[in-house]
């Protein structure tokens, strides 16, 4: 089967390089022992995932670039797919220490994809500490768009203990097209629609500035837009020249004591969320001794579910991702002022609100952050016009706990790939009564955050003592 990526998921393709990676990353903990008491071992994943992939049937399918540049590169299937290459096996010291798992996730966050296999990767991570796992699984931008295509994540997750049935699958690859194959079908395309010949010529001058799809601007838009500094961009430590390396760093907070504010305060549980990150990003900009006024703002672009961030049982999903450009008050010194100032902003900016669909999302159950977080980075990429600091998606997941190959699922942390120039990216999830955040960033921009991941706990006692 031949399909011609979309002008964003060709743009998504064309921002990778060595140094600069495009993968929307997750890292989920599991205890490491079944309700049999075997453990979820390496032969256990492969044969779990293997038998989930007709519900991600683009997961074995490679990107092939049209000859001459005569049309946007095709999805094929790839006829020497290996599962086990995709899915690898690592492990820490026994007893893995959380700190050794994300240096760990760090360095494979690092690492770019093999754009001649299908962009995904999974790691079982074994050794951890308590008697747990870890998988962490990547999947490349242009890859995962919650409607033709779900993150891997969300289809070996399940709502029970014993995993669910799933059809047997006789799938076998089909013959790869030949550079012939791929040329004529580009030819017939342009001779079908004319206008297409408007992008291969803007394609064939197109520069490593990266283009403007139809569907969307691309990150690469985005960031440039970062580096022209205008006057619009406050200026701040989180927008600096980014290596390839990266540290990653997590924080866990309870979702009751989001609810307690979201109650008496009135507003949504993504104002409360937005309020604590808002909180924690002031107390690291103090920690740099960073001088700050009351009118000191950061500009986030907040990617939201439709569903207003309440979470759900992981049946009834989101049918949209809807992007916000909020500024975040992290000179306002009280907790309470910075959630007003928060709550109006979000209700204010619903007015320029650009929906993303995510139809297939609606029907399918499953462990729906996975996607919806790949969801949210598209969605950012809406804002090419604008400029911002850092990246924020909050994705509510299931309340009630799920499980991976019999696996119970303890703790999942969204891993968000950086803009050019953009230090850190901060992904939030709920899920089984905590809201978990990761925070992926520069190596060398970054060095201090475990100071802001350290500062989201102290954010949430804080306004929780002002609020309450």
């Amino acid at each position: 089967m031949i399909a011609r990526l979309t002008p964003q998921d060709a743009d998504f393709f064309r921002l990778e390089s060595t140094t600069h990676p495009v993968h929307i990353g997750s890292l989920i903990v599991l205890d490491n022992t079944t309700g049999d008491g075997r453990p979820l071992d390496y032969p256990a994943l492969v044969d779990l995932v293997e038998a989930r992939l007709p519900l991600a049937p683009r997961y074995r399918r490679k990107v092939r670039q049209v000859p001459l540049s005569l049309g946007r590169p095709v999805w094929v299937e790839d006829s020497r797919f290996d599962i086990t290459y995709h899915i690898r096996r690592s492990a820490l010291p026994s007893p893995g220490s959380d700190d050794q798992l994300h240096e760990l996730a760090a360095r494979l966050a690092s690492r770019p994809l093999d754009p001649a296999r299908p962009l995904w990767e999974m790691y079982l991570i074994e050794g951890l500490s308590g008697g747990r796992c870890a998988i962490y699984t990547k999947s490349h931008a242009a890859l995962v768009d919650g409607v033709a295509a779900l993150e891997i994540g969300h289809v070996v997750a399940d709502a029970a203990e014993s995993p669910r049935e799933i059809a047997d699958d006789q799938w076998q690859p089909g013959r790869e097209p030949s550079d012939t194959d791929l040329l004529v079908g580009a030819l017939g395309h342009l001779v079908a629609q004319p206008t297409s010949a408007v992008e291969v010529l803007r394609e064939a001058g197109a520069n490593a500035a990266g283009v403007i799809g139809t569907a969307g601007r691309t990150l690469d838009t985005v960031a440039a837009a970062v580096r022209s500094a205008t006057s619009g961009t406050p200026d701040s430590p989180l927008n600096a020249r980014t290596c390839r390396q990266r540290r990653f760093a997590t924080a866990v907070t309870d979702l009751a004591d989001y609810k307690r504010i979201h109650q008496q305060a009135g507003c949504t549980i993504n104002d409360v969320v937005l309020a604590v990150v808002t909180g924690a990003l002031r107390n690291w900009l103090l920690s740099r001794n960073k001088g700050l006024t009351e009118s000191t703002v950061l500009r986030a672009a907040v990617p939201m579910s439709g569903n207003d961030g309440e979470p759900h049982a992981g049946r009834s999903l989101p049918s949209a991702i809807t992007p916000l450009l909020i500024s975040l008050p992290v000179g306002e010194p009280s907790p309470v002022m910075r959630l007003s100032h928060i709550a109006h902003a979000t209700s204010a900016d619903g007015r320029q609100r650009h929906a993303v669909r995510a139809r297939t999302l609606v029907h399918l159950a499953g462990f729906a952050p996975a996607s919806l977080h790949a969801m949210s980075v598209r969605a950012a990429s809406t804002f090419a016009d604008h400029t911002f600091n850092v990246v924020i998606t909050n994705a509510p997941g299931p309340q009630t706990p799920m499980f991976v190959g019999g696996a119970r699922m303890l703790e999942m942390y969204p891993v968000s790939p950086l803009l050019r120039n953009q230090a850190t990216s901060i992904g939030i999830t709920s899920y089984n009564g905590r809201v978990c955040y990761g925070l992926n960033a520069d190596r060398e921009a970054m060095a201090d955050i475990g100071v802001l991941a350290a500062s989201v706990p102290e954010s949430m006692e804080e306004l929780l003592g002002a609020c309450l």
